[in-house]
């Protein structure tokens, strides 16, 4: 099987990450009349704490937010490689932690980012719903996510670090071929 595209994709647990949080907020704001401006390109500033746009965010909200136990996680790491298969995907790195998740995956073609995304949150929410009740939200997952497109084997390699050496992960899959290509955390200084 044959793979065209890589994607990094990154999603949060429902209410864990509001706009205009204090930790990183990625944020659409008006740059000026009409306009508006997403602060997401890798290695620039993120939107700094907005107070104001986190409280009207938090009188919004369904429910409490979502955090994710040990045991929900390796379900949902168990589904990611479960819908990587059954969609013949390449799943290179995943990592589940209590508010997000990031899952490194080739495909054949070009689908969009957005459907890859849709796809491993729905069958992550299945799987989690089949063994837990609904949140108080409904939902599990936020709405949308971050989808980064890797261009070459250097951005695969990089994004499979950067999805293994996540700080408090719950849960966390390296493809073996991968793995062996990434150096040893303990020996390179990343933790």
């Amino acid at each position: 099987m044959s793979f065209d595209r890589y994607w990094l994709l990154t999603w949060t647990t429902y209410g864990s990450w509001l706009p205009g949080d204090e930790l990183r907020s990625v944020t659409t704001v008006h740059n000026q009349p009409g306009a508006r401006l997403r602060h997401n390109i890798p290695g620039t500033p993120v939107d700094s704490a907005m107070p104001g746009l986190r409280r009207s965010a938090e009188r919004l909200m369904k429910g409490k937010p979502v955090r994710l136990t040990s045991h929900q996680a390796q379900e949902v790491m168990e589904q990611f490689r479960e819908t990587a298969r059954f969609r013949n995907w390449l799943l290179v790195a995943a990592a589940v932690m209590a508010n997000h998740c990031h899952v490194v995956v080739g495909v054949p073609g070009d689908p969009e980012p957005d459907t890859l995304l849709r796809d491993l949150k729905a069958y992550a929410s299945r799987r989690l719903n089949s063994r837990w009740p609904r949140p108080e939200s409904g939902t599990w997952w936020t709405e949308s996510g971050s989808k980064r497109k890797l261009k070459d084997n250097l951005a695969i390699l990089g994004a499979a670090r950067y999805v293994r050496d996540q700080e408090f992960p719950l849960a966390v899959w390296i493809d073996p071929a991968f793995a062996a290509e990434l150096p040893d955390p303990s020996t390179d200084g990343t933790r």
